[in-house]
């Protein structure tokens, strides 16, 4: 709101909301909110932990998967007249519905959305291994969402879309076709199971080095605030340079749009030239791999300790101990970490 605007209302408050946000920029006070009651707080604790993980993880799959495919669909429905979409976009609605899902729910679940992620946690970060069931079951359910939401808004020009081909003999189920909205198929030309296996395993691989490097505290480059679009753009620097030859990037994302497919346009969505289990499975030992290569060769853990987001199991005088067996002055992490910045 305009100053002058402010003035013409006689008030030397700005309203709630978004304002709260720029109040270092601004001189005028802030309406107050309303205190916080204790039957909100009474309400907020009795809600199971597990019960908001899984609904966070499942809005965020949705927030994610939902523009993606609907930017598919827009493409595909109107793809004689190119204002309505393109690769370019599609790969922009991915990567910013990926960082909206980040910034509306990873402070409740930790914003996994992807179930390689979520075993990748719990390999290597001790994420509760007795979590990752109902975390996958979430982020699966997410996705289902999204297809069905789609499937019920665009279910008249997806109908004609879908008369048409098959009039045409082409079907439901191919690279382009209606089941093509919802999740991926190879191409005409594509029959080599070992080629695409090797583009998806690439691309799940690149996408898990980048996610495990933003998230890695001691990586200067990233922070809290630009990670979300930095995982987001990695989404979608893939899906310009391979979306034509059929990724997944995500199992989540593609069993729960391809069940929908499945629903709407016949157990082929699974069966097609043996590919689905491509796109559904590989994303798991491909992102182990990734982030198995940044822990055991570009991971730094003693930054990671200076940080203060970890700490070294045998305590300070173990900390010592290995700084001194190592050659390292015994003035603390921080000095050690402020030599090495140093030497870069």
């Amino acid at each position: 709101m305009e100053n002058s605007h402010i003035e013409r209302l006689h008030t030397q408050e700005l309203e709630l909301g978004a304002t709260e946000a720029v109040q270092r920029h601004v001189t005028r006070h802030v309406v107050e909110p309303r205190p916080v009651s204790q039957r909100k707080l009474d309400f907020e604790h009795s809600r199971p932990r597990w019960l908001r993980e899984m609904v966070a993880e499942a809005t965020g799959v949705f927030f994610y998967v939902y523009p993606g495919i609907a930017s598919t669909a827009s493409f595909f429905l109107n793809e004689a007249n190119p204002a309505f979409g393109s690769l370019f976009q599609i790969g922009w609605a991915y990567a910013i519905g990926i960082a909206f899902a980040i910034i509306t729910c990873a402070p409740t679940s930790g914003g996994h959305f992807n179930p390689a992620i979520t075993v990748c946690f719990a390999f290597w970060q001790g994420f509760p291994w007795r979590k990752v069931p109902y975390y996958i079951f979430a982020q699966i359910f997410g996705a289902f969402m999204a297809g069905m939401m789609l499937m019920g808004q665009y279910h008249e020009q997806i109908s004609a879309f879908n008369a048409a081909s098959v009039a045409a003999g082409k079907g439901s189920v191919y690279n382009g076709g209606p089941a093509s909205i919802l999740c991926t198929f190879p191409g005409v030309m594509q029959n080599n199971l070992g080629y695409l296996f090797l583009i998806e395993f690439f691309v799940d691989s690149f996408i898990g080095i980048v996610i495990w490097a933003s998230l890695d505290p001691a990586n200067p480059f990233v922070s809290p605030t630009s990670a979300p679009y930095t995982i987001g753009l990695a989404y979608a620097t893939m899906i310009w340079g391979f979306a034509s030859i059929s990724i997944s990037a995500n199992l989540a994302r593609d069993l729960g749009t391809r069940i929908v497919a499945a629903i709407f346009f016949g157990s082929e969505a699974f069966s097609y030239k043996n590919y689905s289990w491509i796109a559904i499975l590989v994303n798991v030992p491909a992102t182990l791999f990734a982030t198995g290569y940044y822990e055991l060769v570009m991971r730094d853990s003693l930054k990671k300790i200076g940080t203060g987001r970890a700490v070294f199991e045998g305590g300070e005088e173990g900390l010592s101990r290995h700084l001194t067996k190592t050659g390292v002055i015994e003035n603390g992490t921080a000095g050690v970490l402020r030599k090495e910045d140093e030497n870069v």
